[in-house]
């Protein structure tokens, strides 16, 4: 017998500072849509994350974030494609004092 390996079309979203405080969450696992029509980029994620918390102001912390992919900064999220398996980490602006 012989086992295939499952691909997986989710990913695990490290929340932040603020958008932990937005979602009430410090990680979440996050199904990409299906089946992928065409490749799921990070800037999507935005939305994505908006509407399954849509009581919260995670759009407003979302707008000044950073994100970073398997523990890699992430300059322009419309050049990364989320396949699954990828950690993707929400890092808002940290105020220091």
């Amino acid at each position: 017998m012989s086992i295939t390996p499952q691909h997986t079309t989710e990913i695990t979203v490290l929340y932040f500072a603020g958008a932990s405080t937005a979602t009430g969450l410090s990680s979440q696992q996050i199904q990409l849509p299906a089946p992928p029509s065409e490749p799921f980029k990070l800037s999507q994620l935005s939305a994505l994350l908006v509407s399954l918390h849509p009581a919260t102001n995670i759009s407003k912390v979302l707008e000044t974030s950073q994100w970073s992919v398997d523990a890699e900064m992430v300059d322009d999220p419309n050049a990364v494609v989320l396949k699954g398996g990828e950690e993707v980490a929400i890092i808002p602006p940290v105020s220091g004092g």
